[in-house]
């Protein structure tokens, strides 16, 4: 059987019936598999009295309706810490899962903190910094 859409138009798919071990023996095409966008969230931990469960908020710029301004929007999501690793203030990232309870459809997992210096880490010291600290006066004694 052959599907035709004007959203399948460049790829065609055909679709064999499930039929016992027919089905099972004739090759798939790679575009059957299932495809699916990986939802990613960025927020920080407001809530961990629950257990193996943090409250975690996500703020996000968007346009205002009719100033076209941009403002903040924040929204709060309930993630699974199956650890209660995170305390409140903490960074986490979340990452779509299957349904854990009827709130829960996310887990947290850790964001390695930024590192403010590392551009200087990266970076040689400068000569100016080098010859301060060779020319520098002796100590008295």
């Amino acid at each position: 059987m052959l599907l035709s859409s004007s959203f399948a138009s460049p790829l065609q798919l055909h679709l064999t019936p499930n039929v016992g071990a027919c089905a099972a023996s004739t090759p798939r095409p790679a575009l059957m598999g299932r495809i699916s966008a990986m939802k990613q969230l960025t927020g920080r931990v407001v809530t961990t009295k629950a257990n193996k469960t943090v409250g975690v908020e996500v703020v996000r710029l968007a346009p205002h309706p009719k100033y076209h301004r941009r403002e903040r929007i924040k929204k709060k999501y309930q993630a699974h810490d199956p650890e209660n690793q995170f305390k409140v203030g903490d960074v986490v990232e979340l990452v779509a899962s299957r349904p854990i309870s009827k709130t829960k459809h996310f887990l947290a997992v850790p964001v390695p903190p930024r590192d403010t210096r590392r551009k200087a880490q990266l970076l040689p010291p400068l000569q100016s910094d080098a010859e301060e600290g060779e020319t520098a006066p002796p100590s008295a004694q």
